[in-house]
């Protein structure tokens, strides 16, 4: 070995290849190797963590905005029921001694449906009669005697003329006078006694023409509910006996209509509806009526509603269910897009992690989390609604003025939006 002094502050490398220079070429050898694979290895490292970062990139799903025609309705369940329907009953107590229809008989107004024992109100009928004629031979009775009273009168009056005031006397006289006005109102009081006897009589006859129940209107029997025989008993309430529907040719059906739709629903709209009976059939109606009052079951509040109802065929009939579609607004040549675009919000990341994103060295550092905090979908200036449109692969929002939706798609108007462009409903992350 070299006995040549080593400055201490002379390099190892330089003192290596000064004593040993195979040793030195060894020694530089190896570290370029290391330093190659530690390359070789940040290479792949960056390769992989790109490629990784390229596959959870967000994938996103679009639809076209499309100018068409949109119809808004309004959904609402019911019964049908007759136009005017009427409760028959009796208001009289008795016996039913016949029964003239049957459910589904077409009954005329006036016809006769059913018939009472008669032979009690005959009788009383009977009775107030010759109560009336006895009655008006009172008024004869009381109209001879107010005419004898006067003759009797005169009389005495001609005879105190013819004998100067001597006979007969002033007592005789008066009592003549008030013997007639006695008359006179005997003849009164038989009067009114015959008034109130053909008042009697005419009752007595009414109870008998009830006696016989008769259709208030043209229609159908939709019930009976009386057999021959029955008792009716009419002292607290009439009882009912029959149930009649007046012209099924036009009905009515009367749909609750839930407390968030009623503000859209008006008298004049059309709807048409389909019941369970028909599968597959739509019939046609129009909204004629929307109660302010309230109805609420099961906590749910709704207003009941009425539309008129053409049955020319006579195949709905009174209380089927139906589910009718209230058409509460048309837009015609409009643009539409779906309501999931409305909904839409693209995950929004840090300016600091996109400036990293374009460096190699942060590629092999860990990343915090991306800030996928959503803004609202109508969250921009003068808070109306935004969309989202690609545009070199990256969403941009395109504010536009929302008007009426059926549900799934809505009318919307902006400046930079035209039909057939896309607009993203949803975004999906590659399984990395």
């Amino acid at each position: 070995m070299s006995n040549t002094p080593v400055d201490e502050k002379e390099p190892l490398a330089r003192i290596v290849a000064a004593e040993n220079p195979a040793r030195f070429l060894g020694l530089s050898s190896r570290v370029w190797v290391i330093g190659a694979l530690v390359i070789a290895m940040l290479l792949v490292g960056a390769f992989y963590l790109r490629s990784r970062n390229a596959a959870s990139a967000p994938q996103y799903i679009t639809e076209e905005v499309v100018r068409g025609n949109l119809t808004v309705t309004v959904s609402a369940t019911g019964n049908l029921q007759p136009t005017n329907q009427v409760d028959v009953g009796s208001e009289l107590s008795g016996i039913v001694e016949s029964v003239l229809v049957d459910d589904n008989d077409r009954v005329r107004k006036g016809q006769l449906l059913a018939q009472l024992d008669l032979s009690r109100l005959n009788d009383q009928v009977a009775k107030s009669g010759a109560e009336l004629a006895s009655a008006e031979a009172q008024v004869d009775q009381m109209q001879a005697t107010v005419e004898e009273s006067r003759i009797n009168l005169a009389r005495l009056r001609q005879v105190a003329e013819l004998s100067g005031g001597k006979v007969p006397s002033k007592a005789e006289l008066d009592t003549a006078q008030a013997t007639l006005q006695r008359a006179v109102a005997n003849e009164a009081g038989a009067r009114a006694a015959v008034t109130q006897a053909r008042a009697t009589l005419k009752s007595d006859q009414t109870n008998l023409d009830k006696a016989s129940i008769r259709s208030p209107i043209d229609g159908v029997v939709l019930a009976r509910k009386v057999e021959p025989g029955q008792t009716v008993a009419a002292s607290l309430q009439a009882p009912v006996l029959f149930t009649l529907a007046e012209n099924l040719a036009q009905m009515e059906l009367q749909v609750e209509v839930d407390e968030a739709d009623v503000g859209q629903v008006r008298a004049g709209q059309p709807a048409n509806f389909s019941v369970d009976a028909y599968a597959g059939r739509k019939y046609p109606a129009h909204l004629t009526r929307v109660g302010y009052g309230s109805e609420t079951k099961d906590g749910v509040v709704s207003y009941k509603t009425i539309l008129k109802v053409t049955n020319d065929d006579l195949s709905l009939r009174p209380g089927m269910t139906a589910t009718a579609e209230i058409t509460t607004a048309m837009r015609e040549n409009v643009l539409l897009v779906s309501n999931a675009a409305l909904r839409f919000t693209p995950p929004f990341k840090s300016g600091s992690d996109d400036k990293q994103n374009d460096s190699f060295v942060s590629n092999l550092l860990p990343k915090p989390p991306a800030n996928t905090s959503s803004k609202p979908a109508n969250a921009v200036k003068g808070g109306a609604q935004q969309v989202w449109v690609l545009r070199d692969g990256q969403p941009v929002a395109v504010p536009v003025s929302v008007g009426v939706t059926n549900g799934r798609q809505t009318e919307v108007s902006g400046g930079e939006l035209k039909p057939g462009m896309q607009v993203i409903t949803e975004s999906v992350v590659a399984q990395k």
